[in-house]
């Protein structure tokens, strides 16, 4: 019994999930905080964020900084969400005890067996492998940030975060070269 309300309320958090992060047909919630009305730079991870976010808002007051999760590729979002259906039915069938080989005309197979004969450590086993080729399809190791849309730093290029003395001085360029580029507004006549 104790089983079946652990899965049932897994199986409801992973609909919450998914109904909460597919907003718009995009997968995943957007996590985003707006600070100032100045150019927009935008962090594409979260644990570094805060860090960078805090020095650069003091330097930079008028800058607005958003952090958002960097998706990734959609055949790895897809695989992440099949596995996800697919864990829970796996799951219901192992309590439930239906033999899903039996259905095709096969034997089923030693392991199976081993999970009818041990349903709780089976129904773990299950769990826990699923959600980590879950997480695995799911993290990017990505490090993106754009100043105003455009690309000012890629961990997935240069493999490695910048240190803040290179973002600084990378954020000091740009912006002196947007006040050299702004467009001379037109006087007409």
């Amino acid at each position: 019994m104790r089983l079946l309300l652990l899965l049932a309320v897994a199986a409801s958090a992973v609909l919450r999930s998914d109904a909460s992060g597919s907003l718009g047909g995009v997968p995943g919630k957007r996590l985003k905080m707006q600070y100032a009305t100045g150019p927009l730079l935008k962090f594409q991870i979260w644990r570094v964020f805060e860090e960078y976010m805090r020095v650069i808002s003091q330097r930079y007051p008028d800058i607005r900084i958003e952090g958002e999760n960097y998706l990734p590729q959609p055949i790895y979002r897809h695989i992440a969400s099949f596995l996800s259906v697919f864990k829970l039915v796996l799951i219901g069938l192992i309590i439930v005890g239906k033999d899903p080989f039996a259905f095709f005309g096969m034997q089923a197979p030693s392991i199976w067996q081993w999970g009818q004969e041990n349903k709780v450590y089976a129904c773990m086993m299950v769990f826990f492998l699923s959600n980590m080729i879950e997480n695995q399809c799911m993290s990017t190791g990505a490090f993106e940030i754009t100043l105003n849309d455009v690309p000012v730093w890629s961990k997935l290029e240069s493999g490695h975060l910048p240190s803040m003395q290179q973002l600084v001085q990378i954020l000091d360029n740009e912006m002196k070269l947007n006040v050299h580029m702004d467009p001379i507004p037109h006087h007409g006549s």
